[in-house]
């Protein structure tokens, strides 16, 4: 019988509504989005604790005490197993496509109930759309709508609609025909009879409908994970495909939660919202005694309501209120928090390569989403514009049939890694077999099966439509389809036994490190000459993200590089893929900024490269900031330098002794006169870099006739008798205390405490928040005078002496030493901004983050460090 090309003309009908209606489809696809957008948002930004306890109250309301607790108990769980995101991910598909489902099948239902040939006609489409296996639902959901979350919801609507219509059709139906005619002799309209009399009867029916859309969406919602729909669906597959039985077991009880949940509370919700419902609950709670009646009392609508109202605005406070959880510090903003789509096939390399590049690009400023594809899914969603980029394109051989479709619509960033290959390999146990010649005649040792990955793989589709026919081994041997860790299983099973096993491999890959093999050689080149891995992109990317485009053209791993990535991520665990990448580029410090440079990264080298100046400084912002600035200069100048934190006294000391080479904060000729007269014999004063600094006591503007140190004369009670001060040691605490106090008569009236700077602060934060007068120690430049609004109490009878200028003090061999470095100091000059977006950069970076404030102020000022420390060519 000829063959009936039904799949081409089905394929030509989507081709034809795809060109002709592509407005509808992208506008549908914007309110799915939109729509999930809404929703995810208002699941995903309470406690996860706050939000169980929300749905546990909707629980008690529905179905009573009893199910609350446990319902609660079920979430904590979701989110202990940290599935929490995810759950909420699958709930919100779970909701959008069952309201659509609800909104689009009842009216449906109606519709056949009352007009038999429009029955007849839905009841074999409904046929079709619920036998129709699930996955087939994907293809024309990936075809019109790319990869993502609406192709997800489209389809689930799509599979989970019959139950709606057949169960809305069958209630009103089963109402009793006298009724409605008795509603007719009474005159009634027939849409008041539907509102009034067959709606209400069927309305359990109708429920039971819609429970049943409700649990076929959570479940095709699941396969919508396959091709990035996200949530426990995107667990539940990266689990499959790599044979991860601990995520596997909790993605999947994480489903069982929310299906039980939907479950009873959409069961249960025909109760609360039929008559014929709502009276038996009332003669159920009635008939209850005792114990029992306290367990099955519900609360009242009203209730219940308040509860949810409650828990819902401590959440939202809390949203609003409560603190960042930090995540990846960005060490050069380029990306200004623009999102970067990442699409990546499970595989190895794949992995390895897209973590890393995930880890780069938030320490550059992007935010990345990561989503795990088939290979097919992976092809259609970059073509689509759905998938920004992935990193794992085998080419030209492996991805050759999906490159040939799609590259109209891809970019080629380049290839970052060459030398792979494709093959079968045996375990090196296997004797006699060393080309894949030699299998010829040998299926019954490997029980007629080459052990293969994913169907949809390049070198899957290799070694169907080549590899087997060149080498005559079609009839002897079957292709296993599968994925890439069950290869590896089986693998694993068979060495670990002494098993003869062939599988489909590919170098590189960790397990030639892990068990002897033998490729099987190709004298016939059927697998080709081998692919580079490239870095592809959908068409337009590298307009719209230029600097990515080409550190991504610029990328190269050797071998030994890959290996050890992948290798630290195996290390790391399952699910721990970016704390492997992180411990990785521990071990090779300056990966990121030659992958990634960003604004100054990969200077020139310095003539006294490898130099080791030693640094001192104070803990006083000005120090910290433009100590840690000549640390970052200076290694990119390819010196070593290393940093030391001391008090005033030690500091002065040890670089006149010459355990400290140079340091940044000479406050001369006043504040620090003392240490310098005893010293300078054994220093060099390299020059100023910064002058109008003044010393002074400061108070809140809000403390009234207080403008000079006069003022504070006889208001000692006002301040409790104290003005907080800072570290000891300093020149300023003790021209403050030797001279200051006793020229304006408060040294018997004040005690100033000795203190750390960033105590003193801690006082001023704490008492300007509470309106208390206070009287600090301070000086300028500083940003506390950009914080808050401070009085500068003035000082004329000059006691704190002239003005000082902060000035570079190095040991007397320090020009000797380090010439080029003490040359950039002498000609090293900061304007007062420059200086105050420096500190105020390092505090916005936050404790133990100095290193990241300052390459986010130097990525700010391109050219900055050419500046600071010139290098000739």
């Amino acid at each position: 019988m000829p063959r009936l090309e039904l799949g081409s003309w089905i394929q030509s009908g989507v081709d034809f509504l795809r060109d002709h209606f592509e407005w509808l489809f992208d506008f549908i696809a914007k309110v799915v989005q939109g729509m999930y957008d809404g929703v995810h948002d208002v699941l995903a930004a309470p406690d996860p604790l706050l939000l169980a306890g929300i749905l546990a109250v909707l629980a008690w309301w529905l179905r009573g005490l009893v199910p609350a607790v446990l319902a609660f108990a079920g979430f904590a769980l979701i989110d202990s197993i940290q599935q929490w995101d995810e759950a909420m991910e699958t709930l919100s598909l779970v909701l959008v496509a069952g309201a659509i489902t609800i909104v689009l099948a009842v009216p449906l239902g109606i519709w056949a109930s009352r007009n038999r040939a429009v029955s007849a006609v839905l009841r074999p489409v409904l046929d079709f759309m619920q036998t129709m296996p699930a996955f087939v639902y994907l293809i024309p959901g990936i075809f019109f709508f790319g990869v993502g979350v609406v192709p997800g919801v489209i389809a689930t609507i799509v599979f989970s609609m019959p139950p709606g219509v057949r169960m809305t059709e069958l209630g009103i139906r089963q109402v009793d025909a006298e009724l409605v005619e008795a509603a007719d002799a009474f005159g009634t309209t027939p849409r008041r009879t539907l509102l009034r009399v067959q709606l209400p009867l069927a309305l359990p029916t109708i429920m039971a409908g819609v429970n049943q859309a409700i649990m076929l969406a959570l479940s095709m919602v699941v396969i919508a994970g396959m091709v990035g729909g996200g949530g426990l669906g995107s667990s539940v597959f990266e689990a499959i495909s790599s044979v991860d039985v601990a995520l596997g077991f909790e993605g999947g009880i994480a489903v069982v939660i929310l299906a039980m949940y939907l479950d009873r509370m959409t069961g249960a919700l025909n109760q609360r919202v039929s008559p014929l419902g709502r009276r038996a609950l009332a003669k159920e709670a009635a008939g209850a005694t005792g114990g029992l009646k306290v367990l099955r009392w519900r609360p009242a609508t009203s209730v219940a309501m308040v509860g949810v109202v409650v828990l819902a605005l401590v959440a939202g406070g809390l949203n609003i209120f409560g603190g960042d959880d930090g995540g990846q510090k960005v060490t050069a903003d380029v990306g200004k928090g623009r999102t970067v789509n990442l699409g990546y096939i499970n595989w190895d390399e794949g992995v390895a390569s897209t973590y890393l590049w995930k880890e780069i690009l938030e320490q550059r400023g992007f935010k990345p989403k990561l989503q795990t594809y088939d290979v097919g899914a992976l092809f259609t969603g970059m073509a689509s514009g759905d998938v920004d980029m992935q990193t794992d394109a085998w080419l030209p051989a492996t991805h050759a049939s999906y490159w040939k479709q799609y590259k109209n619509q891809l970019e080629d960033l380049g290839t970052w890694y060459d030398k792979t290959s494709l093959e079968v390999a045996v375990p090196s146990y296997v004797k006699g077999v060393k080309t894949l010649d030699d299998l010829k005649g040998k299926g019954g040792t490997f029980k007629g099966k080459i052990i293969g990955i994913e169907p949809g793989a390049g070198e899957m589709k290799l070694m169907k439509d080549k590899v087997l026919p060149d080498y005559d081994l079609n009839g002897e041997y079957t292709l296993v389809k599968g994925s890439t860790a069950g290869m590896l299983s089986q693998l694993e099973r068979s060495y670990a036994k002494k098993e003869p096993v062939a599988v489909t491999l590919w170098s590189p890959h960790w397990a030639y490190s892990k068990y002897k093999l033998t490729k099987l050689e190709d004298p016939k080149g059927a697998f080709g000459k081998g692919d580079g891995i490239h870095a592809i992109a959908r068409k337009g990317f590298s307009a719209k993200e230029p600097q990515i485009a080409q550190w991504m053209k610029d990328f190269k791993l050797s071998e030994k590089q890959l290996t050890s990535l992948e290798a630290a991520i195996q290390d790391a665990g399952k699910g721990k893929q970016q704390d492997g990448v992180r411990a990785w580029l521990k071990q090779n410090p300056g990966l990121v900024d030659k992958l990634a440079p960003a604004g100054d990264a990969g200077a020139k080298k310095g003539k006294q490269a490898g130099a080791a100046p030693r640094i001192g400084y104070f803990p006083w912002d000005e120090d910290v900031a433009t100590t840690y600035l000549w640390k970052n200069v200076l290694e990119k100048r390819g010196y070593k330098p290393s940093i030391k934190q001391y008090d005033v006294g030690s500091m002065f000391t040890g670089m006149s002794a010459g355990q400290i080479d140079v340091e940044f904060d000479g406050w001369l000729p006043n504040a620090q006169k003392q240490y310098w007269d005893r010293y300078k014999k054994n220093l060099v004063d390299i020059g100023p870099w910064y002058d109008k600094t003044s010393l002074e006591i400061a108070v809140p503007s809000y403390v009234k006739d207080v403008k000079s140190l006069e003022d504070l004369k006889g208001k000692a009670d006002m301040f409790k008798g104290k003005i907080i001060g800072i570290e000891p040691g300093t020149g300023e605490m003790q021209l403050l205390n030797s001279k200051v106090l006793k020229a304006y008569g408060l040294d018997k009236e004040y005690q100033v405490t000795n203190n750390a700077s960033p105590a003193m602060l801690a006082q001023l934060q704490r008492s300007y928040a509470k309106k208390e007068p206070v009287a600090v120690v301070l000086w300028t430049p500083h940003w506390a005078y950009n914080k808050y609004e401070l009085t500068k109490l003035a000082d004329p009878k000059k006691a704190f002496g002239a003005n000082n200028e902060i000035r570079s003090l190095g040991h007397k061999s320090f020009p000797d030493k380090f010439p080029e470095f003490h040359g950039w100091l002498k000609n090293w000059h900061m304007s007062e901004q420059e200086l105050a977006s420096l500190e105020q950069s390092v505090q916005e970076a936050g404790k133990g983050n100095v290193e990241e404030g300052v390459q986010k102020w130097i990525d700010a000022h391109p050219g900055i460090v050419d500046k600071m420390a010139p290098v000739k060519s």
